[in-house]
């Protein structure tokens, strides 16, 4: 009789609820609140240039990394550049006439103290003289704005950083704010990666938990498995009244070139600076699946519509979950595990998913 109760208890599927082997970090017990932003460049520039022409050259791809002052673009300038050579030989000029000026006042100088000449001529030759050196400074001005001309055809990295887009190629005319038809106005976008900061939305309600220098862990949607150290910078000081938040500005404590501008992010703010031996993931699950067998903790684990029986050693409490402690290899991440198992429960049942 007892074999014919163990196959018809076998044989019986129990309905049950399932909870998923998850991980956590022990930093989720000191969360305060979560909030979801992207990582933004707080320096960023769409470079353009302030004169008008054809590209000629163009030194630089997305991803390059340029440097303050570095040419990265050309415009067209052979016109410009003849000016500047224009202007520098009226300089020679002006300077000659200056040098023969100068000569000549200092014989009429000579001269009217020898009282060879009448002073009006001493007064010509000093008239001469001084309206070559305005000539000279007049030349040298109309050189320096020539030479400013071939300066605006160079475009110039305002900033070190990275090339984010292109957003002109060799042959588009380049206007300063593109205004003409086909006309393009910023050539490169780029940003400084050192600047690199999430921008999170808060709830108003929630404003009061958030102060400038609170420390926060940051999860980026592109590398899930991690966690980032950051800490609050500053907040906007304005409310979006549309969404009922305020922009909070969180800092990276530690940069990572994988960090990119626009990713998405998650944020937790926390009320304590964690440890790095906090800041580890554990292997966690809801403490309703663990219960007391014979005297000591044990999870069911669902598989092919059976309960497998594990023991566990329940660890640290992080809000609803528990970590497991000395987890062996049985007990993977994705699992199913039955939570609220009921007494009746035993290793090897055959159940089936509650219906919610």
């Amino acid at each position: 009789m007892l074999g014919v109760f163990s196959v018809l208890r076998m044989a019986t599927e129990k309905s049950v609820e399932t909870v998923t082997i998850t991980t956590a970090y022990p930093y989720q017990a000191a969360t305060q609140l979560n909030a979801a932003g992207y990582v933004v460049a707080q320096r960023k520039a769409s470079v353009a240039s302030k004169a008008t022409g054809r590209l000629e050259w163009l030194g630089v791809a997305e991803g390059s990394r340029v440097k303050a002052g570095e040419i990265i673009a050309r415009l067209e300038n052979r016109d410009v550049q003849a000016q500047v050579e224009q202007a520098q030989a009226n300089v020679s000029v002006a300077v000659a006439e200056r040098k023969d000026a100068e000569r000549a006042l200092d014989r009429a100088r000579d001269l009217a103290r020898q009282k060879f000449i009448a002073s009006s001529a001493l007064d010509s030759a000093q008239a001469r003289f001084d309206k070559a050196l305005a000539s000279v400074a007049v030349a040298q001005a109309n050189q320096r704005a020539a030479q400013v001309a071939v300066d605006q055809t160079l475009i110039r990295a305002p900033f070190d950083g990275v090339v984010l887009t292109k957003t002109a190629n060799v042959g588009d005319v380049i206007t300063p704010f593109s205004s003409a038809s086909e006309s393009k106005g910023a050539v490169v976008t780029m940003a400084d990666m050192e600047t690199l900061e999430v921008e999170a939305d808060v709830s108003e309600a929630n404003l009061s938990r958030i102060k400038v220098g609170q420390p926060c862990e940051i999860q980026l949607d592109a590398f899930a498995e991690r966690r980032l150290r950051g800490v609050v910078s500053r907040t906007v000081p304005t409310v979006d009244r549309s969404k009922a938040t305020v922009m909070v500005k969180v800092r990276f404590v530690e940069r990572d070139l994988a960090i990119l501008p626009e990713m998405s992010a998650k944020v937790a703010f926390l009320d304590r600076e964690i440890p790095d031996n906090e800041r580890q993931a554990l292997t966690a699950v809801h403490q309703d699946a663990i219960v007391q067998r014979d005297g000591r903790p044990v999870l069911f684990l669902v598989s092919d519509g059976r309960v497998r029986q594990v023991p566990v050693q329940p660890g640290q409490k992080i809000n609803d979950l528990l970590a497991l402690s000395g987890v062996d290899l049985s007990v993977k991440v994705g699992e199913k595990a039955v939570a609220h198992p009921p007494d009746s429960l035993r290793d090897g049942d055959k159940v089936k998913l509650a219906q919610k």
